[in-house]
């Protein structure tokens, strides 16, 4: 199977600094900069004839600083592979502490949980976005995926759904959508954060989708503070793959509660770490 992997560059300073392994993708116009590196994406399948037996991803500049994988590395995880998705998902720390890429970008930001519930009963009204469960076998944050015409297929025409909405403005839905929260040291409009989840949602939502992942545990956190929990993080996975696999009471119980013991022992940490820093 080929693959064709683009990164996005959106300045000269970020065209310069691009992975040469990785085609370039021009975004220097950026027209729409509120829809992040969604805009970019769209044109090109709006633009482009996605081809069968062939895989695509689109990553953004900040790639190598966010997995410390370059293109040859990526090439070389990829190597014969036929998966319909390969996942190269940082922060291994957000994915196994929380139940579902929702509720931890409600940690990040809260209200949107409710935003996106409103979303995805468009899209799935069969899904129930509370009891999803989600683990480091389909959990991709920052768009760091590969994946065939079928899946861009879908991802697109959900994703599209939540374009058409905002674009619209004529609902609350729609105003929501666009408000902007506070993110890495600036704003983004939190339809960027729901568009991000999409292809996490798919993965979670169709168990038919042949999926390949780079290991997580390998890759940077999200937050160092979690570095001192790597053994509890593993066992959370651990526990929500098992409860998809054989839906035991005793797995979600124990999940929760080793959840909350974590959670216990960071708050205690980062509060000695205040103490120490004063």
């Amino acid at each position: 199977m080929k693959n064709i992997v683009y990164q996005i560059y959106y300045s000269e300073a970020t065209k310069a600094q691009n992975d040469p392994g990785f085609l370039p993708l021009d975004n220097l116009v950026n027209e729409r900069p509120d829809w992040r590196e969604y805009w970019p994406i769209r044109n090109y399948l709006l633009n482009n004839n996605l081809e069968e037996d062939t895989r695509y991803g689109f990553l953004s500049p900040k790639f190598e600083a966010k997995t410390t994988l370059n293109a040859i590395k990526v090439a070389e995880f990829i190597g014969n592979d036929d998966s319909d998705v390969i996942l190269f998902s940082p922060y291994f720390d957000q994915s196994a502490f929380n139940f579902n890429v929702f509720q931890q970008m409600e940690a990040a930001h809260s209200g949107s949980l409710l935003i996106a519930q409103e979303c995805l009963r468009i899209l799935r009204p069969d899904v129930n976005i509370y009891s999803l469960v989600m683990d480091s076998r389909n959990t991709v944050y920052c768009n760091y995926f590969i994946a065939n015409k079928n899946f861009w297929k879908i991802w697109f025409q959900y994703c599209e759904l939540i374009y058409n909405i905002s674009e619209s403005n004529t609902s609350e839905l729609a105003r929501r959508l666009n408000s902007d929260v506070v993110h890495d040291g600036g704003t983004a409009a939190m339809k960027v954060f729901i568009i991000e989840r999409i292809a996490s949602f798919i993965l979670a939502t169709n168990t038919d989708i042949k999926v390949k992942i780079y290991n997580p545990m390998e890759l940077p956190l999200g937050n160092q503070v979690w570095t001192n929990f790597k053994r509890e993080l593993c066992v959370l996975d651990s526990l929500k793959i098992s409860f998809q696999v054989n839906p035991l009471v005793q797995y979600a119980e124990e999940y929760k509660n080793i959840r909350l013991e974590v959670d216990a022992k960071l708050m205690s940490e980062i509060k000695a770490n205040d103490k120490s820093s004063t």
